[in-house]
């Protein structure tokens, strides 16, 4: 496969917006309490990253999966194929998301997280298609709003390629 010809989001802009992001991350989270970020692998593995990088106060990794894309079409159907390992009971906890779609996988996922009572549990994403919403999530930290395209890079990818571009593409078809 070719590399997208339309960049929608440059590198210097994600860049930009990532780091703007972990500062408010660094001062919402500064009290001290135990922090964890939780990526939804594999599509925000370079967000949870190079957010991760930008945070400045103690934090926690850890990761979930989950399937619900088949190609470029959303199932409906969200499977959990791999969950957290840390203990998450009275930790804030901040889910960090690619993309919020139609909204059904962070929803199942903010259910999930919550029966493992964590102190907090907040959404942060770095992109979010509004028109496409089916079920209504909060995104407490936002990178990007997009249009309804099909995207692809960092970390986003179209059949397992792509992913590793180093900004957000939209494929000459969709």
């Amino acid at each position: 496969m070719s590399i997208p010809p339309d960049i929608l989001i440059p590198e210097v802009k994600i860049r930009n917006r990532v780091s703007e992001l972990g500062r408010q991350l660094s001062s919402d989270y500064s009290s001290g309490r135990p922090t964890v970020l939780v990526g939804v692998m594999r599509g925000a593995l370079y967000f949870l990253a190079d957010l991760s990088r930008t945070v400045t106060v103690p934090i926690e990794i850890d990761f979930l999966s989950v399937s619900s894309y088949s190609g470029t079409k959303s199932s409906g159907k969200v499977a959990l194929s791999h969950d957290t390992s840390l203990d998450l009971t009275g930790k804030d906890v901040v889910l960090v998301e690619d993309i919020v779609d139609t909204g059904r996988t962070v929803s199942a996922l903010i259910r999930h997280l919550a029966l493992k009572n964590p102190r907090s549990l907040k959404i942060c994403a770095l992109l979010d298609k509004p028109s496409r919403r089916q079920v209504s999530v909060p995104i407490h930290y936002l990178g990007f709003r997009i249009a309804d395209r099909f995207v692809v890079g960092y970390g986003l990818d179209f059949d397992q390629s792509y992913r590793n571009l180093p900004y957000i593409g939209v494929l000459p078809s969709t």
